[in-house]
């Protein structure tokens, strides 16, 4: 009996050391999760795409603002012809009566007659060769363009934060969650060791005739049903797992180094924050400034379309290159739009009542982001309440436990006294255990809805 006393006396200070480190409030360090955090925001796939998207929409931007500079163009053009329509010329009917008038008073036959002419109108044998230099001079449909580009570009960005912050979201309540399965596979495990020890107890006690069988059936029933939990609690942790390397691109079995974490995050500035940086809000905003734009863009058919152009080229039958065959040819264009049976005003009612639209929505999401904030903060503070009962509760589940083994073994308790101080403890860890991540997984929700977090 003093061997069974000595041991289980070791073994009661063994478990109370996780119990004690439970109620601690060491200084928390999480480099671990930054370095998941910057490998995720680095490698996830999503946001890879959306990278891609803002590349493309700052491609088009770089086209918008080439729109302004002038454009050089070659074209040349060779024919070749026969038959078609003519141009009747009738040179002869109006110059043989003069030419024979003067060969008679000079008597020569200086002047010929001349035949009718019948010119081929299709240029025969004919090449035009040019350069054409064209630029816009006046075009309020270039500008609008340029600024809804640019707009554009601002609008993607402000969607790869949106998924860096949905992300690290991800990856926190995920890493979150693993660290909980974690600690819940320990608290199993520590819990074997005392029911195991429990039945190790009632074992002694009933080879000494001090119990019925009914004690050492029961305890061995309590390791079966423990080992249960402790191979659930195992696949739980598994599947955190691999839900966090999948966020990370990673295989799914990859290991995952989890830092300690046993004391609350700070509070003040989340429980005080609001929605004033939310990209959701920046990306409406962004939306009603391209929808003045093309507001803009469906007034701008009353300003006038100026643009120059000039050629230089050369043009000649029988592919003559000379003095005479080479030109330059400049001109100014003017485009003017003056009627078109109401579509541009139905384009400006279209493009208003857009801007109605988008205005009305910020107006609502604001709130529902508003909304959404305060749910989280209660729900932060809800999870502390519940973590400082499940701190009371662990003490007293502890002490409780103790006192009930000090009499049992004293032979005043008994076993279904024990029993019932055992599951107390073991539950008050494992409640414990998930009001602490409750709180984190809670601070990383308030973290996305006030858009605090700072990326490197």
């Amino acid at each position: 009996m003093n061997k069974f006393i000595k041991t289980s006396g070791v073994r009661k200070a063994a478990l109370s050391l996780p119990m004690l480190a439970m109620l601690a409030y060491p200084t928390k360090g999480q480099s671990r999760l930054q370095g998941y955090i910057t490998e995720g925001l680095g490698s996830n796939q999503s946001i890879k795409q959306q990278n891609f998207l803002l590349e493309r929409n700052v491609l088009a931007l770089a086209e918008a603002k080439t729109m302004f500079l002038p454009s050089v163009s070659f074209s040349a053009t060779y024919t070749k012809a026969t038959g078609g329509r003519t141009i009747d010329f009738p040179t002869g009917d109006l110059l043989n009566g003069v030419y024979s008038t003067l060969n008679q008073l000079t008597t020569t036959n200086a002047f010929p007659n001349l035949q009718n002419q019948s010119i081929q109108l299709f240029p025969d044998n004919f090449y035009d060769a040019k350069f054409r230099t064209t630029l816009p001079v006046i075009n309020a449909e270039l500008l609008y363009n340029k600024r809804i580009k640019g707009k554009q570009v601002d609008l993607q960005r402000a969607e790869v934060l949106v998924y860096k912050r949905e992300l690290v979201k991800e990856i926190k309540t995920a890493y979150y969650q693993y660290a909980k399965a974690i600690n819940a596979v320990e608290i199993y495990e520590s819990s074997l060791s005392l029911v195991q020890e429990g039945k190790r107890i009632n074992q002694v006690l009933f080879d000494n005739e001090k119990v019925n069988r009914t004690g050492v059936i029961r305890s061995a029933n309590e390791v079966t049903k423990i080992n249960a939990s402790l191979m659930a609690a195992r696949k739980t942790k598994e599947s955190a797992r691999y839900c966090f390397n999948f966020l990370l691109n990673r295989p799914l079995t990859d290991s995952v180094q989890v830092d300690s974490i046993t004391s609350l995050p700070e509070l003040s500035e989340l429980l005080a924050g609001d929605v004033a940086g939310r990209e959701e809000l920046y990306k409406l905003k962004i939306s009603h400034d391209i929808s003045t734009n093309l507001t803009g863009l469906a007034k701008s058919y009353v300003i006038p379309r100026v643009g120059t152009f000039i050629d230089l080229g050369s043009q000649a039958f029988e592919w003559d290159f000379n003095t005479k065959s080479r030109y330059y040819f400049w001109g100014v264009s003017l485009d003017w739009d003056l009627f078109a049976f109401g579509k541009n005003n139905y384009k400006i009612k279209k493009a208003v009542a857009e801007q109605k639209s988008i205005s009305a929505q910020t107006d609502y999401i604001a709130k529902q982001l508003q909304t959404e904030l305060k749910v989280r903060q209660n729900q932060m503070q809800s999870a502390i309440a519940q973590y400082q009962s499940a701190r009371s509760q662990l003490k007293t589940a502890q002490t409780y436990y103790n006192d009930v083994l000090k009499l049992y073994r004293e032979g005043v308790a008994i076993y279904i006294e024990l029993l019932d101080a055992q599951n107390q403890l073991i539950n008050a860890r494992l409640d414990a255990n998930i009001a602490l991540f409750d709180i984190w997984i809670s601070h990383a929700s308030i973290e996305r809805a006030n858009a605090s977090f700072t990326f490197q």
